[in-house]
């Protein structure tokens, strides 16, 4: 079963929009209130997700390392599934001097379509090692059914036939 998700073809250049509106108000504010710093490494981010599904469930796995459990909201709501957190930058009382920064900083926002498939009301979400696990069980109607095949011989083909006395 494939998941769609919402393709937002001009998110990277909103975000590098706002790294370069960042910078400049750095330089033409150089004592603001937020500390250069948190000015050039603040800005909403997506963390990558893999999405795979098996006979019992969906699962994504989300891979925010750095954020802590409290700063991760995931909800289900109008079969979306919402996935909202924050990596806030460390302060520290003493001043480093960065030569460079990549990691990302800020809040994020995911959203997926649930196929009909899905349970809403049997979810569960763990966080260990960095990585968001969402698992979301099928609807017993949407599993895989096997159907038995009785293998009979001719005899029993014959007394089931119409017209014939068993």
């Amino acid at each position: 079963m494939t998941l769609l998700s919402r393709w937002e073809p001009f998110r990277e250049f909103s975000t590098m929009q706002d790294r370069m509106n960042r910078m400049n108000r750095l330089f033409r504010e150089p004592y603001s209130p937020e500390g250069p710093e948190e000015a050039l490494t603040t800005t909403s981010f997506a963390p990558p997700v893999d999405i795979y599904e098996d006979e019992h469930n969906i699962t994504l796995k989300l891979e925010v390392p750095g954020i802590e459990e409290k700063d991760i909201d995931v909800r289900i709501d109008n079969n979306t599934l919402t996935v909202h957190g924050e990596r806030k930058i460390e302060k520290e009382e003493k001043e480093e001097n960065f030569r460079r920064v990549e990691r990302q900083y800020g809040s994020f926002t995911r959203s997926f379509a649930l196929p009909s498939s899905v349970d809403p009301g049997q979810v569960s979400a763990d966080y260990a090692k960095g990585v968001l696990q969402v698992k979301m069980a099928k609807k017993a109607e949407a599993k895989p059914k096997q159907i038995k095949v009785n293998v009979g011989g001719e005899k029993a083909l014959e007394a089931k036939a119409p017209g014939k006395a068993a």
